[in-house]
């Protein structure tokens, strides 16, 4: 599987997140169609076809995580 170059990963995930808190204040805000091409392009980075699973494995590709960690799993 293609994986996107790890300096490309952590532009996107902050891309999300900053697009994701602009467009909370509304329903429908100019920034969704933006939002929507960035959850695509995480998607496409990563290998995935939800921006949740995307964000995930984004996650464990930035630098200075390491292959064995679990943080993001939930615990019981």
């Amino acid at each position: 599987m293609l994986m996107a170059h790890p300096a490309v990963l952590p532009g996107l995930v902050d891309r999300y997140w900053a697009l994701s808190v602009l467009d909370a204040a509304e329903g429908h805000s100019p920034v969704r169609r933006e939002i929507e091409a960035v959850e695509r392009a995480l998607c496409v980075a990563t290998g995935t076809t939800d921006v949740h699973a995307a964000l995930m494995a984004a996650r464990h590709h930035l630098p200075g995580t390491g292959a064995l960690d679990d943080s993001v799993l939930a615990r019981s």
